[in-house]
């Protein structure tokens, strides 16, 4: 056992024994903390933020034990950092930058947990932002429209410097979503722009309020006009039926149940007017035909 007493009294030893001490004690407050706080609290939100709030503060602590433990030793450990700084920051010149765009998102508001954006071409939601990535749960890929795929992806915070972030929640929660119905010539204009405006209002109308509040506050945050946010149906004239335009803004979570919604109401509509109003289908009209010979049994020939 002669090594355990030379290790215990070499003078460092002291100091290390304190320090994991302090760091156990200040692990076992946290862990108690975040028992205590996370059993209490029901909302997703929240419980991130805390959890996220309460790691960051074990974090700061242990290094403040640390720096205060070992503060004499600090000036001869400086002088080598600098030596080796230029190479490890050419070295770890991507992780630097993540961890400077970890910093950008937290103080410009690129983006928060929860938040659906669209970074370096991949498209979820965001469901964690870590020091050197952000993570998001994919949606679309393989799937089609605004459903999860399963996959799991992180990109690197450094993006946000290089490529442009869509955010579709940031300031404002909607977005605008449009489709597109034809309709059969020969049913009455009037009675089929009634019955695609009723179906649109009763069906997205009850967005409107929240959709012009929440721009009322972009208009005042940004130099943005004040678009319209009721909704819209326009009419176009094509080769094979009229194009009913039917624009609407929708929750971002929203828009693919909204669509079917609307689809389902409309097709319902149009069937209840007995056939007076019809949806379109490609035509083609015969405009012109070569002449058609006959020959019967008889070996005669007629044309027609």
């Amino acid at each position: 056992m002669t090594w355990v007493r030379g290790v215990l009294s070499h003078p460092a030893s002291g100091r290390i024994i304190s320090a994991l001490l302090l760091i156990g004690l200040a692990w076992l407050i946290a862990r108690a903390l975040r028992g205590m706080l996370l059993s209490k609290v029901s909302d997703t939100g929240v419980r991130y933020r805390t959890r996220k709030l309460l790691n960051g503060g074990l974090v700061a602590v242990i290094g403040l034990i640390l720096a205060t433990t070992f503060s004499d030793k600090l000036g001869g450990i400086a002088v080598s950092l600098g030596v080796i700084g230029a190479g490890v920051a050419f070295a770890l010149q991507e992780v630097i930058a993540s961890i400077a765009g970890r910093v950008a998102i937290l103080f410009a508001r690129f983006y928060d947990v929860g938040d659906r954006v669209q970074l370096g071409g991949i498209k979820g939601d965001v469901i964690d932002i870590g020091l050197l990535r952000t993570t998001v749960m994919e949606l679309g890929a393989w799937v089609d429209g605004d459903n999860y795929s399963g996959r799991i992806v992180r990109i690197a915070n450094s993006f946000v410097f290089k490529e442009p972030v869509f955010n579709y929640s940031a300031d404002f929660s909607f977005v605008w979503d449009e489709i597109k119905v034809p309709v059969r010539y020969g049913s009455p204009l009037a009675e089929s722009k009634r019955l695609l405006e009723t179906a649109l209002v009763e069906t997205v109308g009850e967005y409107v309020a929240g959709a012009r509040g929440e721009w009322g506050h972009m208009t005042q945050s940004y130099r943005i006009e004040n678009a319209r946010v009721d909704p819209l149906v326009t009419l176009q004239a094509t080769d094979n039926w009229l194009e009913y335009s039917l624009r609407y803004v929708v929750p971002f979570t929203k828009r693919r149940v909204t669509k079917d919604a609307l689809f389902e109401r409309i097709v319902r509509d149009v069937e209840g007017t007995s056939g007076k109003v019809q949806l379109g289908s490609a035509t083609y009209e015969l405009v012109a035909a070569p002449p058609l010979r006959v020959v019967n049994e008889r070996g005669e020939t007629s044309a027609s």
